[in-house]
């Protein structure tokens, strides 16, 4: 599997926990944002430079549609990127 793949479901398992963290026990979602760091850092110097700036800004949505091939889905944010 590629990072890129790995990416997608690494944040798609954060995606879950976060639709749970009202529940008791509350789950830890600290190793999925390392997962995500980790594998972010693993990425070819040559990839894509929005990807890499939703992934830096913990803008996951974004980038899991970056991702998927989605990018037309993805809203502009306050930053203007």
């Amino acid at each position: 599997m590629t990072t890129e793949q790995n990416l997608i479901g690494a944040i798609k398992k954060l995606e879950s926990a976060v639709a749970v963290v009202n529940v008791e026990p509350k789950p830890d979602l600290l190793p999925h944002f390392s997962r995500i760091d980790e594998l972010t850092a693993q990425l070819p110097v040559h990839t894509n430079r929005e990807l890499i700036h939703y992934l830096r800004n913990k803008s996951y949505a974004k980038a899991r549609l970056c991702l998927e091939g989605r990018q037309t889905e993805i809203e502009k944010g306050g930053c203007l990127r």
